[in-house]
């Protein structure tokens, strides 16, 4: 061969048409494998089974004003498990809620029975507290660091022992008075605790509330900047700040948040029930954190969805009254909503296995 002889160009061979490889990044994942990686999918599965096993089993759930009473005692929990859902996906706890929403009712009442006043500035004074409440604590952790575990679980005894001494100091009862004949009652009431008729059928005006609620919380989650900050300090804080995620606000904000809705439910239940009993509210924060938690929201932050809190309250309520409609003795509540949790627990972790491994 002559040294001035060029070798021949190399040939290269097109790529055969077909599947193209790919290193699992790009790949497109199927619309079934993007529905079970949603959060809020295992507990909707998980709520049609419990209503129909229910609808099966209780024959007076199959009755309307039974599913109005239903949807009622969900929407009450409901309310609160969707700042509480808020929160966890920012990646904090509030124990203090159930307590809290005492406080606002007792505030309102005691404000408005003992200095003579309408109704609505005691309202008005009980969102204020409530909110202070809610700063307090996003105040809190934020500036010590501490686990909000920690903080609010000293707001709850806090508020459980201010709750009690402060109501029979000042009404020398366990009780607030009767504020029914006071002025303001009814325009309150007509707010917070009035029903309108669907069909013949008494229906709760806070089930429209609490959908509202969670078409408001969806909105911020998944259409507004504020919803991008609550994802990125859940999911990691530092890294958030890094690229200038407000954080302080965010958490103490979320806190405020469920201020708000302790001092919403506080109101729908002192206009209710005309009086407040200083006792009530101890352990309703676990039912709070456990319908966000079924509702899919990781203890850890950083993922969850409004709508799935939806159903895991819609599970709470339904639960609660088809043992009662059932005719089953309604000392099994608690257990059953144990086996609950732990269920949808699994179900969650299975479904995000699933996903991630397809």
């Amino acid at each position: 061969m002559s040294m001035t002889q060029h070798a021949e160009p190399a040939v290269t061979t097109p790529p055969a048409p077909g599947r193209k490889d790919s290193d699992g990044r790009t790949a497109r994942r199927s619309l079934a494998i993007r529905l079970l990686a949603r959060p809020e999918v295992g507990v909707f599965l998980g709520a049609v089974a419990v209503y129909v096993f229910f609808l099966i089993t209780a024959p007076p759930v199959r009755d309307g004003s039974s599913m109005a009473n239903i949807l009622y005692q969900s929407s009450t929990i409901g309310i609160m498990a969707l700042p509480v859902a808020l929160l966890m996906i920012g990646g904090e706890f509030d124990l203090s809620a159930g307590v809290a929403v005492i406080t606002s009712a007792l505030t309102a009442s005691m404000l408005s029975y003992q200095l003579t006043m309408n109704v609505w500035v005691g309202v008005v004074v009980a969102l204020l507290v409530s909110l202070a409440v809610g700063f307090f604590n996003g105040w809190m952790v934020v500036k010590t660091g501490l686990p909000s575990f920690l903080i609010t679980l000293g707001t709850f005894l806090i508020l459980q022992g201010v709750n009690l001494a402060v109501t029979k100091l000042v009404t020398t009862n366990v009780a607030t008075d009767d504020i029914s004949d006071m002025d303001g009652f009814g325009q309150a009431r007509k707010v917070f605790a009035s029903s309108f008729d669907v069909g013949g059928v008494q229906v709760k005006i806070t089930i429209v509330y609490w959908l509202v609620f969670a078409a408001i919380a969806t909105w911020v989650l998944l259409r507004t900047k504020y919803g991008n900050w609550i994802f990125a300090v859940g999911g990691n804080k530092e890294s958030a700040r890094a690229v200038g995620v407000p954080v302080a606000f965010t958490k103490i904000s979320l806190f405020m948040l469920v201020g708000f809705g302790a001092w919403f439910v506080g109101m729908h239940q002192l206009f209710t029930f005309n009086t407040v009993q200083s006792g009530e509210g101890v352990g309703q924060e676990l039912i709070y954190i456990s319908a966000a938690v079924i509702g899919g929201c990781l203890l850890t932050g950083g993922a969850g969805s409004a709508i799935g809190p939806v159903f895991g309250a819609f599970m709470f309520g339904m639960v609660q009254q088809g043992i009662v409609y059932a005719g089953w003795n309604p000392d099994w509540f608690k257990a059953f909503l144990g086996v609950m949790l732990l269920g949808a627990v699994l179900i969650n972790l299975w479904v995000s296995r699933t996903a991630t491994r397809r």
